[in-house]
């Protein structure tokens, strides 16, 4: 659908510089729109139909923006803290104009975070109704059972007004330290980590692997990130 926009704030928003810098660009006669140099920010442009170009290079327009980002222990989910590192602050600073993290891990947990500025992706996502599957690995002080299994399909009393809706655990190693995958559909407070402290166990180590029909991407390490695929982002945006 066709959008109409100032100049400045297309190329604002497409993160070639702030509106000032923009604006500086646009009076140089650094901007083309279809092949003309303009250079009044004000000038508007459809989205859709108009090229535009910085200094020759032609510029396309995404109104949403998706990116998936292998969270790493020790910052936190938040766009600014004033004492903490964020998530925000591992992205390209020309890319992170009015995203925001779909959801929240804890400063120690790892894996999938979705950044994202849809704000009616996220909230479809995060609304409890909506029951999104989310896989976690987890290493496990003390012997995970097929009693702990049972427990988490029954749902789990961790203190709050209702038990746990039902969770899948499964069993990948079980000893002194177990590992294990738990798939689960909310996202309460330190929920997993409650979930096994009422059974009597301690989480040593936290790591998403899914989100809905998102997989981690095995080739981002710790800290890395790269924007969605085409594919992905029309699996999420299929969610009803």
């Amino acid at each position: 659908m066709s959008t109409l926009l100032r100049l400045d704030k297309f190329l604002a928003d497409v993160g070639i510089g702030t509106r000032t810098q923009v604006k500086q660009m646009i009076r140089k006669g650094q901007i083309q729109v279809n092949g003309i140099v303009i250079k009044k920010p004000e000038y508007k442009i459809d989205t859709q139909k108009d090229r535009v170009a910085a200094s020759g290079e032609e510029l396309s327009y995404q109104k949403y923006r998706y990116f998936m980002l292998h969270k790493p222990a020790g910052c936190v989910c938040a766009t600014e803290d004033r004492k903490e590192k964020t998530v925000l602050s591992l992205v390209p600073e020309e890319y992170r104009k009015d995203l925001f993290p779909v959801g929240r891990l804890d400063k120690d947990t790892e894996g999938l975070l979705l950044l994202t500025n849809d704000g009616d992706l996220a909230h479809r996502l995060l609304a409890p109704k909506k029951h999104v599957d989310k896989t976690y690995y987890a290493k496990i002080e003390g012997q995970v059972t097929e009693q702990d299994v049972e427990a988490f399909r029954e749902g789990i009393d961790i203190g709050d007004d209702k038990l746990t809706m039902p969770a899948v655990l499964e069993i990948l190693h079980s000893s002194d330290i177990s590992e294990i995958q738990v798939t689960i559909q909310e996202g309460r407070f330190h929920q997993i980590k409650r979930m096994f402290e009422a059974v009597g166990k301690k989480v040593l180590y936290l790591k998403r692997l899914t989100m809905g029909p998102l997989h981690l991407d095995p080739l981002l390490g710790p800290g890395e990130i790269r924007p969605l695929t085409e594919e992905e982002v029309k699996a999420l945006c299929e969610r009803k």
